[in-house]
């Protein structure tokens, strides 16, 4: 077969943001569109597309089926020597990155909207991973948008025909050069690697039960993304949970009309069943299985930032670390400081970086990061480069088997330990684009006025005193690169914070997140419903935004 050279002409905004390009189904269905962008990233490839050999996978939405045939297909015309395709298409991000490492890949593209809806009506990305696993940097993202902005012409053999319905290898001859498709088992290389890093006997009898211990129940919720087939091998089959302890297992292109973003919002058929009493944990993943939820009995719920902390301080319950040793940890800036807590305790390195998973990769391959979080419900280690779910749910089952304790108690006897960071999210999606500019743009010139230093601000009871503020900026310290902008922080004199970002993951509009985080001692009120110790300083938060007057929006879609 030969390519044929296809002529087109660019699109605008095809910019990859935080985790790759996110649009509407409608908008990659567009003539070219995703034959530009994918023609962008081979381009844009280091080493060259030529020989290399690329990951391909995704969660299963909506057109991700048709993306795979047409990455195939301008894979072959570039001169890409192999393919490692998931079965069906279906490939974890977490797995991706697996792969890309065991096998020493070139890169991975990996085709998922990750907690956005999906379906024809709804969402579809396309992200590039580099050769260490990870989101690819700035640095490539900027190659790739470069050349969407001048593409004339793209390259494809349109009549080459692969399955990807079944496992095996599959052979081409394109342009006298041979062309190489593996179709591989979605789990089994994951699987692998779980198994090398947690004691598989100790979770199963903890969740069969031993020693005159009750079974520990479990409910895993796949929520149709992407996990569904790993919970399956993993929690079911592996480890010896009862089958109708996971649910939503099958991975389904609209996702069954769940929105798949394991929040209390969006998880709420999970977090009704927990609230029964029947289970001792719950978790559920997003689409492509990179972000997690934990629960504990009767829906008690983990902040992910306390989650990071609790991991941080038990990391010895994990044969991986007992072998490897644990490094230093870091957290997305608007991420509760729990785990600064632990860092100091333990004396290991505390970085704080932007949001994107991309900024923790250069520290780990530089040796200086063990674990690391977002509040963002993302949760990893150096295993991989990117966030994991299932890891972050082993990870935890590991604790409880060693202590012998349940979820909650691990929690507050953490807080009694550290004392506790109060933590909150409040999201507003789909605000409009100007406002939401408007808005960033007159809060950063009125709080880094020098006037507002010292300047009280009341709520009820409640008397904050501004310290400082900025939009936080990141140099990091393995290759010097900066980066601007990432969030506007309020700093006030007794610790207390809110942070204000516009989100880069959303395919349209604006995304608002605005956190608020406050400290109490151990001998304080560790104990007080999140929602109510931090109302005071979100109301503040609120008041000096003027969030209501320029979004209109009265409420937040999701708190957290």
């Amino acid at each position: 077969m030969e390519p044929v050279l296809v002529q087109t002409t660019p699109y605008e905004g095809q910019k990859p943001g935080t985790s790759g390009l996110r649009k509407a189904v409608k908008v990659f269905q567009q003539p070219n569109y995703t034959e530009n962008f994918v023609q962008a990233v081979l381009g844009a490839v280091q080493p060259s597309a030529a020989g290399s050999t690329l990951v391909v996978g995704g969660d299963g939405r909506f057109f991700c089926a048709e993306a795979v045939d047409v990455i195939i297909k301008i894979a072959a015309a570039n001169g890409v020597k192999k393919l490692i395709v998931g079965h069906k298409g279906i490939l974890s991000t977490p797995a991706v990155s697996c792969i890309i490492r065991k096998y020493k890949a070139t890169g991975g593209i990996v085709l998922t909207a990750s907690h956005n809806p999906g379906g024809p009506n709804s969402d579809f990305g396309i992200k590039y991973n580099t050769a260490n696993g990870g989101p690819a940097p700035e640095s490539v993202t900027d190659a790739i948008y470069e050349l969407t902005k001048t593409i004339s012409s793209y390259r494809i053999v349109p009549n080459l025909k692969c399955s990807i319905d079944y496992c095996g290898l599959q052979y081409f001859q394109v342009s006298g050069k041979e062309f190489e498709i593996e179709v591989i088992d979605s789990v089994a290389d994951y699987l692998q690697l779980m198994k090398s890093i947690f004691d598989f006997d100790i979770i199963r009898k903890l969740i069969q039960g031993s020693n005159n211990k009750a079974p520990f129940n479990i409910l895993i919720d796949s929520m149709n993304g992407v996990t569904g087939p790993y919970v399956k091998k993993i929690f079911i089959e592996e480890l010896c949970a009862p089958s109708n302890n996971a649910i939503n297992v099958v991975p389904l292109t609209d996702f069954g009309g769940i929105h798949p973003d394991p929040n209390l919002t969006y998880a709420f058929g999970l977090v009704k069943s927990l609230q029964e009493g029947e289970y001792d944990l719950g978790a559920a993943f997003d689409g492509d299985g990179d972000r997690n939820m934990i629960l504990g009995k009767k829906a008690f719920f983990i902040n992910p930032s306390d989650s990071l902390a609790v991991l941080a301080n038990n990391l010895e319950c994990i044969p991986y670390f007992k072998v490897n040793g644990i490094k230093g940890f870091a957290r997305s800036m608007p991420t509760g400081a729990a785990v600064d807590r632990v860092a100091a305790k333990l004396g290991k390195e505390i970085f704080e970086v932007p949001t994107g998973w991309k900024f923790f990769g250069n520290l780990m391959d530089a040796g200086r990061l063990s674990l690391c979080g977002e509040e963002s419900f993302g949760t990893g280690s150096d295993h991989i480069r990117e966030k994991d779910g299932i890891w972050a749910v082993l990870a935890w089952l590991s604790v409880l088997a060693n202590t012998g304790e349940s979820v909650e108690t691990i929690l507050t006897n953490h807080w009694k330990t550290f004392g506790r960071n109060y933590f909150t999210r409040y999201d507003y999606e789909n605000c409009d684009s100007e406002p939401s500019n408007e808005l960033m743009s007159d809060l950063e010139k009125k709080v880094t006025n020098p006037e507002i230093k010292g300047q009280k601000f009341i709520y009820g009871s409640k008397v904050y005193v501004f310290k400082q503020a900025d939009n936080f900026e990141y140099c990091d310290p393995i290759d010097k690169s900066v980066t601007k902008k990432q969030g506007i922080r309020v700093l006030f004199e007794d610790g207390s914070r809110f942070v204000f970002r516009l989100s880069g993951t959303g395919s349209s509009g604006a995304t608002i997140r605005l956190y608020a985080e406050s400290y109490e001692p151990p001998t304080s009120n560790i104990l007080e419903d999140a929602q109510v110790a931090l109302n005071p300083l979100v109301q503040i938060a609120l008041e000096i935004s003027k969030l209501v007057q320029f979004t209109g929006r009265t409420s937040p879609t999701v708190i957290t």
